[in-house]
Formats: C-alpha cells, structure tokens, sequence
C-alpha cells in the first residue's frame, strides 16, 4: 500500500505536551512574546534529536489549548517517521524535549508528559505496531501549510545560530560572505514589507492585504485561467510550487474551477500571510491578460461582468 506508490511519503501527526508541574503551562509560555522563540527552539531542536536531522519532521502549527500545546507535524519520508516514532517509544523525544526547555527556558527541569495523535487513532496504544502507526500518520495528509508565525520563528532562528556562529569564531571560511543577521521579527519600517502603493494603468492604488471579497471575485471569474495564475504567483511563493497547483486541479476536480482558484488562492494567502498583497495578484492577473478581472478586483467596474 504505502510502499506500492511512486508519490513521495507524507503524513501527519498531533503531538500533544502536557507539564505535570502545576506552576508550569506551556501554553502559557507559548503565548508569552519573550518566551515563545525559546520554546519553538526547544522543540525544534527535540524533533531533530528524534529524527537525526533539522528538516526530519516540520511544524506546521502549535495550537495552545491549555493545559496543551499542541504540534502539528508533517513528515515527508517515511524513514523519518520510523526514526521519530522509535525515539518516542523509548522515552527518548521526551528527555530530549526537558532538557532542551530547561536550558533554553533557563528554569528548572520541566515534566512532561506526552501523547501522539493522527486522526481519531491514539498512537500510545499501538506504539509496539510499528507499522500501522506508520500506515495511520501516513493516512493523514496535512491540511495546512506552515503557518507565518512558524516561518518567522524559524528565521528567527536561523538568524540567531548565524549570529552565534560567528560570535564564537566557528564559521567556515564562507561566511565572510554572508549577509548580516537579520532580527527574528521585521520592524514596521523594514524594507522588505510590501510597498504601500502600486500604479496599475497610470493609476496609484493602496497596496492592501487580499480580502475576503477579492478571494471570492477571483475564483468566480478567473475560470480556467487560475492554473496559469498560479504559476504566476509561484515564482515568488513557494507554497505554490510543483507539484502544488496540478495536485488541486486533482483534488478539486469534482468540485469544479470555482473552488480550484478558490483552494490556490487560499494557499497564497496562507502562506504568505501580510505578504499577500492586491499589488501581486493584480500582477499575476496582467501577465496573464486578465485585465477585466483586475479592474473588478480594484473598483474600476460598474458592474460584475469579468468575461
């Protein structure tokens, strides 16, 4: 079943920590601004332990529902999988994850105690079935690209190990070259926020997040052109890459083109969160010769006819 087809493995699990201490919530230290890059670092650093490498397992997301904090993971190949699945039977993710907390959080041993989740299926019952925890992660695709917070975090962090590298005279001969470390968050004035204008023919308009009206006027007009859309915007999206578009064009098929550009559409928006400027789309929109659906989307129509 799993090893009978040519798709690349993925699958995805809940990983669901609970502190036994009760002056300790994670879900509070998770949601503390000064605290959250510390936590994020600790259980990066435990998932890579558990896999043997950075980019074993992602997070997606980290939901506080307290007293949890919960981790969705996604693992691209299955050997990962197998490697995190043996480190958390045998205890070892768990003294990986306090360790880390306690040095990162710079606090006292922090108990825990974990379960493991995909679907409806409690994984802590069948952990000796290797392979039909295997076969139930593997059933469950992600449903959501990382979140911008996740991204940020992990460019935050990257950027700190950048700093310390070099702080501590370890860099190899490269990174004389390499670029200043940015900060973890950009600050309202940096650069790389969108410009706050764009022209589109002859005309300057306010460069706006994509609204839930724009969203909903893009997928009814821009018919089967929305592939070709998303190519467009895939070139600095990287949510948006192969094999991205024609896996929805598939998995949407029934549902018809509305809800294709809908579901592409969506994944721009939610990966690129307050990157997901009109000034893009409307971009996206004139290369591809869609100039009367970018006149509808910026207020140039009198009425609703974008053929």
């Amino acid at each position: 079943r799993m090893a009978g087809s040519s798709a690349p493995w993925i699958g995805s699990a809940y990983l669901f920590l609970q502190s036994t201490c009760k002056t300790i919530a994670l879900p509070s230290l998770y949601e503390s601004s000064q605290k959250k890059p510390s936590v994020f670092k600790a259980l990066k650093l435990a998932l890579a332990d558990s896999t043997g490498s950075m980019n074993g397992v992602d997070m997606l997301k980290v939901h506080c529902s307290h007293p949890h904090l919960i981790v969705q993971l996604k693992f691209c190949k299955q050997e990962n999988c197998r490697r995190f699945l043996q480190s958390y039977r045998e205890g070892a993710l768990q003294k990986s994850l306090q360790s880390h907390l306690q040095l990162s959080l710079a606090m006292a041993p922090v108990p825990l105690e974990m379960e493991l989740k995909a679907g409806s299926e409690h994984l802590d019952n069948i952990l000796k079935d290797e392979e039909r925890c295997l076969e139930c992660i593997y059933r469950e695709k992600p449903d959501r690209l990382r979140d911008e917070e996740i991204l940020e975090l992990e460019e935050g962090l990257k950027s700190l190990s950048i700093h310390q590298s070099i702080k501590n005279n370890v860099a190899v001969k490269h990174c004389a070259r390499l670029k200043p470390p940015s900060p973890p968050y950009p600050s309202q004035d940096s650069s790389c926020l969108p410009q706050a204008t764009f022209i589109f023919q002859g005309q300057q308009f306010d460069n706006r997040t994509i609204t839930l009206d724009d969203h909903q006027k893009f997928a009814k007009f821009v018919s089967k052109k929305w592939k070709q859309v998303g190519r467009s915007l895939q070139r600095s999206c990287r949510a948006l890459r192969d094999p991205i578009i024609d896996n929805l064009a598939l998995e949407y098929d029934r549902e018809g083109l509305y809800e294709q550009a809908y579901q592409m559409l969506l994944r721009f928006i939610q990966s690129e969160g307050k990157k997901a400027t009109i000034a893009r789309l409307i971009a996206a929109l004139e290369e591809n010769g869609l100039i009367s659906l970018a006149e509808e989307l910026l207020g140039l129509h009198s009425n609703e006819d974008c053929s």
